[in-house]
């Protein structure tokens, strides 16, 4: 779990960020997106078993929780060009999501539902 500068270029005509194969430390397979998300509903709310996640709030912000078993971090991400890796087995929750927030996710896999645990007991169980 770390946050990661994307590059960018800044211009007088508007900022340009970038991701390329070198900016995040998996080559991702999947690139999905959460919007209108009401501010007082969550997502997330599971791990994963081998997939890592990218997470770059490209407009407004949101609150994204972790939880490794043991401890729990929080971290409002808020400017488009600093994203959050997210490795495989932690629990993650996103809430507080601003009116205007986009979550863009990339992701190392394509989507298996045998590589989530969405029951915190589970998760839990599955840390011993």
């Amino acid at each position: 779990m770390r946050l990661i500068n994307i590059p960018i270029v800044e211009d007088v005509s508007g900022n340009l960020a970038f991701i390329q194969n070198d900016t995040v430390p998996f080559e991702f397979k999947r690139v999905y997106y959460l919007y209108d998300v009401p501010s007082n509903s969550f997502r997330g709310g599971h791990s994963h078993i081998h997939q890592q996640e990218f997470l770059i709030p490209l407009s407004g912000s949101f609150e994204v929780i972790l939880d490794d078993g043991v401890q729990r971090s929080s971290y409002v991400l808020d400017k488009p060009n600093v994203g959050l890796l997210i490795e495989t087995g932690i629990w993650r929750e996103l809430q507080k999501f601003s009116s205007n927030a986009v979550c863009l996710v990339l992701s190392s896999d394509v989507f298996k539902e045998e590589d989530y645990i969405r029951n915190y007991d589970d998760f839990l169980a599955s840390k011993k």
